[in-house]
């Protein structure tokens, strides 16, 4: 036994009975290590990580291996998304070394936190010129005795590049519809016309690019922007990566086809496709999009939410020691289940082979398996009904087997991009269950995770709230917070929302150079304090609290926060006009600010004006935010601007401003549309 028993992480729970003697991230494992002289070895990974399962059972649970841990190093376990900050800088620290990062993430450094080794996943044994764990060890431990000048060197090269002052590269004259279409223009160039989505093997979603087209779509009218939208989705959707039995995406697709998925389904992906789908068809109307983003839905609210109203974290990749296998099917399985007509028609759309259509990841061979994914689609009703009739029945004798592993934190940043996706689906679908689950999972992180000071923890779990948030909690809380204004017009939200900007001001915002740091003022010193404006698998924080940043000045008519955006803005433009299509979320959050926009005002008896917003709320108006004037005097108005907006002759009535400058208003909704539909 280690030192991990009493942790509440269920990645350093799963490696408490390791040979190796584990410490959780803490000032007695780095003492020990100096106490003793010994570099730290930090293995850094997540719950439901497929390749973190495999080093544990090759290496971590190996006596020889541990023995070797043991004698060399303090050995240090760390779940990334416990310690998002830590895990931030050390894998900054692998791509630098490296040139590329993943997870499981192995770090070797001084007992002062400073890396002079990085690599990500490391067989038990040698592979061709690569050295395993059984002859990487011995080798450091040499150089540790030997030659550590050489080690120090490197660690101190590391850790001033880590702290080199960020590049700013000012605005220049670029236009900020220059920048816009430079960003499509990167992402058409990537663009996979035969199989969507951008890039080559391995695919991954990446909603906010998804995002960012519809509105680059919405303001210029280009068609293939919307193409570019429509063959991603729907080779999602049909694809592999999509569970078409219990609905949900998995991770990301391991070929080009999004045929075979890597089967871990994360909150995130979730929640951000959930949007994704949603938007598309607020622009299309198409169902498909609407009948997807409830599938995706309906799986996070039950299978991932717990009794609490609060949201889960993510489901394994792994079940029964093996990837995957929880979601594969043997030929058999499903003629011997279904009836003649459903197998005929699930074999035929699903690819299902008698040898199997799945190859086995060691081998290279097929294996008997088949992952379900569309070849065919229905083309009548009578097959639609067909269909779900046999998908009903694979579900209920799906639900037999023993499930992936569930990593059941809660945690903040995650239930808020979540909370915000349903609150974004329940205005767009007028779905009251949506809009209250959003506003549960809201109500859970503000009452178990709040602080005595008023901050929030990051991490719930097993009745204990911990670790200090970092800025991508209180941005994608705040963001919650916004929707659920925009589509209750609640000023509650609105109020709170605008409370934790403020706190996002104070401890993270950066008065000499802009932006947000990803740790607090008063958060745990490490060895760099870093600034994230990439927007990776999720927007970054510094993207999210942008928009926020925007959407709040804009509904709340606060000039100083409108003042730090544009400064925020101009300092990063140069840095981010390089690179367009890495900072998509970023560059759709300064359209709210650099494009036109529009503040709908809607005046009258609450319960007829809310009517009027409802309808409102179900189209695409990107560069609009909505506002509840009420004219009923016991109701409270959350901004002062509005006061002079009124009814008009009982009627509610549609205040549209644009520039600082609002227009006569109107009672007729299909003209108010007219106006604020187009860019």
């Amino acid at each position: 036994m280690n030192n991990l028993k009493d942790e509440k992480s269920p990645y350093l729970l799963q490696h408490a009975e390791n040979p190796v003697n584990w410490y959780p991230w803490s000032e007695a494992a780095f003492s020990k290590a100096k106490e003793e002289d010994k570099p730290v070895f930090l293995s850094i990974g997540y719950s439901t990580c497929h390749w973190c399962h495999v080093m544990k059972r090759e290496s971590f649970e190996d006596v020889g291996v541990a023995k070797l841990l043991n004698d060399t190093f303090i050995s240090i376990k760390l779940d990334r998304e416990e310690r998002p900050d830590i895990d931030n800088i050390y894998m900054t620290v692998c791509q630098m070394i490296t040139g590329r990062g993943g997870w499981p993430l192995t770090i070797m450094m001084f007992p002062n936190g400073r890396p002079f080794y990085a690599a990500t996943y490391i067989p038990k044994t040698g592979r061709g010129s690569t050295p395993g764990m059984l002859e990487l060890i011995p080798q450091i431990k040499n150089i540790w005795r030997l030659k550590r000048s050489d080690l120090l060197s490197i660690a101190e090269k590391i850790t001033e590049k880590l702290n080199e002052p960020a590049h700013h590269s000012y605005r220049d004259n670029t236009t900020s519809s220059e920048l816009t279409a430079k960003t499509y223009q990167a992402l058409e160039t990537s663009f996979d016309n035969e199989n969507g989505g951008f890039s080559h093997a391995p695919k991954f979603p990446t909603p906010h690019n998804i995002l960012f087209l519809l509105r680059y779509y919405f303001e210029t009218g280009t068609k293939s922007a919307l193409h570019m939208v429509e063959k991603t989705l729907y080779a999602m959707r049909l694809g592999g990566m999509y569970d078409h039995i219990g609905h949900g995406f998995h991770r990301y697709s391991t070929d080009s086809r999004w045929h075979v998925p890597h089967f871990e389904k994360m909150l995130y992906d979730q929640a951000l496709l959930a949007m994704a789908y949603t938007e598309a068809y607020q622009v299309t109307r198409n169902p498909f999009y609407e009948k997807t983003a409830r599938e995706i839905l309906t799986y996070v609210l039950r299978d991932m939410r717990s009794s609490d109203g609060a949201f889960y974290c993510a489901e394994d990749a792994e079940s029964q020691g093996q990837e995957g296998f929880f979601y594969l099917w043997r030929y058999d399985d499903i003629i011997n289940l279904l009836s003649p007509d459903e197998s005929k028609i699930v074999t035929e759309f699903f690819n299902v082979k008698v040898e199997g259509n799945f190859v086995d990841e060691l081998t290279g061979a097929l294996n008997g398996f088949n992952i379900l994914y569309m070849v065919k689609t229905p083309g009548t009703q009578a097959e639609s009904d067909l269909l779900e009739s046999a998908v009903k029945k694979l579900y209920n004798e799906r639900i037999k087997r023993i499930p992936p592993g569930k990593d059941d934190k809660i945690l903040t940043d995650l239930n808020g991009l979540m909370a915000a996706a349903l609150a974004i689906a329940g205005r767009a679908f007028n779905d009251d269950s949506f809009i209250k689950a959003a506003k549960d999972a809201v109500l859970f992180i503000e009452t178990a995770m709040a602080t005595e000071t008023g901050a929030l923890y990051h991490r719930f779990r097993d009745g204990h709230s911990a670790i200090d948030s970092t800025i991508n909690d209180y941005a994608a809380l705040t963001w919650a917070l916004i929707e659920l204004y925009e589509t209750t017009f609640e000023s509650t939200f609105l109020t709170k929302a605008g409370k934790y900007m403020d706190f996002i001001l104070d401890n993270f915002w950066d008065d000499e150079a802009s932006g947000f740091y990803f740790t607090s003022k008063t958060s745990e010193t490490l060895i760099a304090r870093q600034k994230e404006l990439y927007d990776a698998a999720q927007p970054s924080g510094n993207s999210i609290s942008l928009y926020n940043m925007l959407k709040l000045c804009r509904l709340t008519a606060s000039h100083t926060l409108e003042q730090k955006a544009h400064k925020f803005i101009d300092a990063f433009y140069g840095k981010i006009s390089e690179h367009p299509a890495a900072y998509t979320f970023f560059i759709l959050a300064a359209g709210l600010a650099l494009g036109k926009r529009n503040e709908i005002v809607v005046a009258g008896n609450t319960d007829e004006a809310l009517k009027v917003l409802k309808i409102l709320g179900q189209h695409f108006l990107p560069n609009s935010v909505f506002v509840l004037k009420s004219t009923d005097t016991e109701r409270d108005n959350p901004t002062d601007y509005t006061a002079d907006m009124n009814d008009i002759d009982g009627k509610p009535a549609i205040y549209i401003c644009t520039g600082n400058a609002c227009q006569k208003p109107v009672t007729d909704l299909s003209e108010a549309l007219g106006i604020v539909a187009s860019p």
